[in-house]
């Protein structure tokens, strides 16, 4: 099993891109281990972890919440969980964003590590260090950033994601494309998802290359000062939409992009908005949606990444190549409800 180490400001982290479910003995200490995992993995997967210690959550992002971290606390204690307790993450974003959140609290910190098991998790939410709860409509408002000690993939999980979380994961696969690797989105227009679907060594390849692309980006930029802020293509409207239309998060993030293509159009002479919806598009992504735009607007204004009176919104220069744009609010609510 092939590990690479990435080192970020206060750590590094262990990527095992091709290993196996089988290998989790080997990377962390059993005895003093305990997965978190959900519902949906415990029952397509239990036997696979039989012998370990587990606390089972609840699927869906509703259950990303305080009252979900509390409950898990209360379980860490009663199973005696120490500073010495590695907590592993077993599933998808939001049982990573919570492994990750509980972990940083709790007794001020303990170890941790992460075993995602669906493509959105592998290429994107397992990576970067950002772990995070929501309140209400208010995706991820609360939280910190803190790397996990390891990540570990079993391509083996991919067996059982239904088709709309196949679509989920190519959301934020096309996203790094759009910001950063213009060959990787020339890669996207002319395979499809049935490419991926069937082909083992194809996803793998694609899975390792955008793992290390978000992962280099968020190596040069750990607490988004700067590049990193890039990742966060379509998500600025993508957030204010997901929890108040109920869209998985790469529908949101989809429909966010188009909004994102067609005003980097217009403030930014960018060429190619057209190229962006049918990518998105040829992999089952939506690209519109009827929505409230007052009401999203008010959410949406109190995204992470405004700063008094401007929002640092992303837009792309041209294929492969985000920027960073700083937009006034009263200019933003403008164009939004001009598109």
């Amino acid at each position: 099993m092939k590990k690479l180490t990435y080192k970020f400001s206060n750590s590094s982290v262990d990527y095992y891109l091709a290993g196996s479910i089988s290998h989790l003995k080997e990377i962390v200490d059993q005895k003093n281990s305990i997965i978190i995992t959900d519902e949906n993995i415990s029952n397509a997967h239990g036997k696979r972890f039989k012998n370990w210690k587990t606390i089972v959550l609840k699927p869906g992002e509703e259950y990303k919440v305080q009252e979900t971290a509390n409950a898990v606390i209360e379980q860490l204690i009663a199973m005696e969980a120490d500073r010495k307790t590695t907590l592993v993450g077993l599933g998808g974003g939001v049982i990573t964003d919570m492994t990750g959140y509980v972990a940083s609290v709790y007794m001020r910190g303990i170890k941790f590590g992460f075993l995602p098991t669906t493509l959105l998790a592998m290429v994107d939410a397992s990576i970067g260090g950002k772990n995070g709860i929501d309140l209400g409509v208010y995706k991820n408002i609360v939280g910190i950033i803190r790397q996990p000690s390891f990540i570990l993939h079993d391509l083996i999980f991919l067996n059982t994601l239904p088709q709309n979380e196949w679509e989920n994961g190519f959301a934020e696969i096309i996203k790094h494309a759009c910001i950063k690797d213009a060959a990787m989105f020339r890669e996207l227009e002319s395979g499809s998802l049935r490419k991926y679907h069937t082909g083992k060594k194809a996803v793998g390849e694609l899975i390792r290359r955008n793992a290390i692309l978000k992962t280099k980006l968020v190596q040069r930029d750990e607490f988004e000062k700067g590049d990193r802020k890039l990742l966060n293509f379509g998500h600025t409207l993508g957030h204010a939409l997901e929890n108040q239309y109920d869209l998985s998060h790469g529908q949101a993030i989809s429909i966010g992009m188009t909004y994102a293509a067609n005003m980097s159009q217009q403030l930014n002479g960018f060429k190619d908005a057209k190229k962006v919806v049918n990518v998105l598009e040829k992999y089952g992504l939506p690209t519109c949606l009827k929505f409230d735009k007052q009401k999203v607007f008010d959410v949406l204004k109190m995204d992470k990444k405004r700063e008094r009176a401007e929002m640092n919104y992303i837009l792309l220069e041209k294929i492969g190549k985000g920027i960073v744009k700083p937009i006034p609010m009263k200019e933003l609510e403008s164009i939004l409800n001009g598109l």
